[in-house]
């Protein structure tokens, strides 16, 4: 009885400490438990607030994103508009292209340039529709002499010129299209040519042409030259003709020749004037001069003379000399002189 009575307590005991270490295992494991919760809630908040946060950052990036899109369809719409104008403005500028290039209006236009660059001179320097041969010219610009230069104004192959300054437009086509302006301009040189007159006007005309058909001119030049034509472009027609008036008011002036006889004869005799005083004022002058220096130079060297046979014949030895200016044959002499009375 006793031996199963201390099995009995053994068995109570173990029973005890096994109940024991199973409460210390609940335990700890429920404190775990609870220490897990606490961090998977903590983790559910930074979840919870880092996708909050990445919902407002995808929110203000798709808010700039609509904001650049609609400022590229502003851009957009402004390009378009301004594209409209563009187009706009060039079809004026072509239908206006026409109306002033047409056929009938085209030496009208030409005669507006022109008009508009010579209006700034004088009115009396510039006559319109000036009678050459019994055709008219349109405008001619009185010279100093009393004759006129002709100035015609040629407006020469719009369509072409339009043509030529069109980018897609390959070498050969450019090439043909050039030498089609300067035939053209040739020949409008040839009408202006019919112009000149040597009783009444200068001896050469003055033909002005676009700046597009000038720039293109290479031989047209020397046609123009052999009919005494000169070619020029609408926008330097102005400098050129005050250059050219300016030339010929200093190169192409008529001379007085009694004025100038005169002239020639009151020079001959200011020259004459100048001689006779040179002659006998200056002349006299410098005679003068030199006759003084002589006698100055006589009267020095005689008083140098006397001055040093005094100092010969006076010289005490020991005492310093009086000597003015010695001459070498006497500073070759003076020590001799000094050791003979000592022998």
């Amino acid at each position: 009885m006793l031996v199963f009575e201390l099995l009995f307590a053994l068995l109570l005991v173990c029973l005890l400490a096994g109940l024991a270490v199973v409460g210390y295992m609940v335990a700890t494991i429920g404190r775990r438990a609870e220490t897990q919760g606490g961090e998977l809630a903590q983790l559910r908040t930074q979840l919870s607030m880092g996708g909050q946060s990445q919902v407002a950052a995808v929110a203000e990036v798709r808010e700039g994103l609509s904001q650049t899109q609609a400022m590229v369809e502003g851009v957009r719409s402004a390009l378009a508009a301004r594209q409209q104008v563009e187009d706009d403005a060039r079809q004026s500028l072509r239908r206006l292209e026409a109306v002033i290039a047409g056929s009938s209006t085209r030496g009208a236009a030409g005669e507006n340039i022109l008009e508009e660059a010579l209006k700034h001179l004088p009115p009396d320097m510039v006559q319109r529709n000036v009678w050459v041969k019994g055709k008219v010219c349109e405008f001619g610009l009185r010279l100093p002499g009393g004759k006129l230069l002709p100035i015609d104004s040629k407006w020469t192959s719009s369509n072409a010129l339009t043509e030529i300054d069109l980018p897609g437009v390959d070498a050969a086509r450019r090439a043909q299209l050039a030498a089609g302006i300067e035939r053209e301009v040739e020949k409008r040189v040839r009408e202006v040519s019919q112009y000149i007159d040597p009783a009444t006007t200068a001896p050469f005309a003055l033909a002005a042409v676009p700046d597009g058909a000038y720039a293109l001119c290479r031989a047209a030049f020397a046609e123009a030259h052999r009919r005494h034509v000169i070619i020029v472009g609408f926008s330097m027609a102005l400098p050129y003709l005050l250059t050219l008036y300016q030339l010929h008011l200093q190169f192409a002036r008529s001379v007085d020749m009694e004025n100038l006889q005169a002239c020639l004869m009151d020079v001959d005799r200011q020259l004459d004037a100048l001689e006779g005083v040179l002659e006998n004022r200056l002349q006299r002058a410098v005679t003068m001069l030199t006759n003084a220096y002589t006698e100055g130079k006589q009267v020095s060297a005689r008083i140098r003379a006397s001055a040093q046979s005094i100092q010969r014949s006076e010289r005490l030895e020991g005492t310093p000399s009086l000597l003015l200016v010695e001459s070498p044959e006497e500073l070759a002499l003076e020590p001799a002189a000094k050791a003979g009375p000592r022998g």
